[in-house]
């Protein structure tokens, strides 16, 4: 044991209906990595819908890597992809209004 002190976080995860929020006490030079696998385990069945292998993860809305570290009471936040593509939603609304103005 090094005798460092020891920092918090927050691992964090949402989806539609429902935020989940995991606060971790790690040694001071755990990564990020190391922070998702401490709140794998205390998930339990809770953690069945993160995707913890695959997904982006970062600190406070900015991507970083798994190996990066992260300070005292930082929120590390595991990334899902969006729902829908917002460009791609533009253009259905764009092609619905077009549509409806030009049948009446």
């Amino acid at each position: 044991m090094s005798g460092a002190p020891d920092k918090g976080c927050t691992v964090a995860y949402a989806t539609p209906g429902r935020q989940f929020l995991w606060p971790l006490r790690l040694p001071a030079g755990a990564s990020i990595g190391d922070a998702l696998a401490a709140a794998r385990a205390q998930a339990g069945d809770a953690g069945e819908a993160v995707p913890w292998d695959r997904a982006l993860v970062g600190i406070f809305g900015q991507v970083r890597r798994r190996s990066d570290g992260f300070a005292d009471g930082d929120r590390i936040e595991i990334y899902r992809p969006l729902a829908h593509d917002p460009r791609e939603r533009r253009r259905e609304q764009v092609a619905r209004a077009r549509r409806a103005g030009r049948g009446g």
